[in-house]
């Protein structure tokens, strides 16, 4: 049933005529995933801190900010975006809407991922960090922030992994990416089968590798010692 499938129904031409819209559909993809990725790790730490330090006032903000972003769909931070900020006067490129999309919602995963990475490392190692002299600063560069980011490594994998898969709902703001240009060829040749396998197969092509890194680089760091919560 399967060869039948694949050896009869699937038209392999229509499947090669189709390849050269999914690559660039894929960079467009991997342009967003790592601009709103890149931007999510860094606000990801920046809250992340502000909840070590206990910063007065911006603690809450932050707070505020992750119950927002964690319980709101991303479809609806975009059509907020794209849609709702033109009533004030606003008016972003899909592109930029799905970046600050991407951003805003990752940004609160990445947080929580470094913030349980922070709360793993033992106190009395920061206490022996600051016994022999060492600055705030040398005590978060050198010995907090190393066996933090060990740790909260299969967090960020899983967040990567989690917010190159949401890209797949910017085509709602017309943007074309692999799930634009899937349903795109469905809509006009009634292709749905190939189009639905070549959006599979692109996936699997960016998401693939960046699994079997993140794998490797956790099981290096294991091997060291470091990133089992052990610390």
């Amino acid at each position: 049933m399967v060869a039948r499938f694949l050896f009869e129904v699937m038209d392999y031409q229509f499947i090669v005529n189709s390849i050269p819209l999914y690559v660039k559909a894929m960079e467009l993809t991997l342009i967003l995933s790592f601009w709103g990725i890149l931007f999510s790790i860094v606000l990801g730490c920046i809250c992340a801190m502000v909840d070590y330090f206990k910063i007065p006032v911006l603690k809450t903000v932050v707070k505020v900010y992750v119950e927002i972003s964690r319980n709101t769909p991303l479809l609806i931070q975009l059509f907020f975006l794209y849609y709702g900020l033109t009533q004030f006067g606003v008016r972003l490129e899909g592109e930029t809407c799905a970046i600050i999309g991407l951003t805003f919602l990752g940004g609160s995963y990445m947080a929580e991922a470094l913030r349980s990475g922070l709360d793993a490392v033992h106190k009395t190692q920061v206490e022996s960090g600051l016994s022999i002299g060492l600055t705030n600063w040398q005590l978060m560069r050198y010995i907090i922030l190393p066996q933090a980011c060990a740790v909260a490594v299969p967090s960020f994998a899983a967040n990567v992994i989690f917010l190159l898969k949401e890209t797949s709902v910017v085509s709602a703001i017309a943007l074309a990416d692999l799930m634009f240009v899937a349903k795109d060829l469905i809509g006009m040749y009634y292709r749905t089968s190939e189009a639905l396998l070549m959006l599979v197969v692109a996936y699997l092509i960016i998401l693939l590798p960046i699994s079997i890194l993140f794998s490797y680089l956790e099981g290096r760091l294991r091997q060291h010692g470091l990133g089992s919560g052990n610390i």
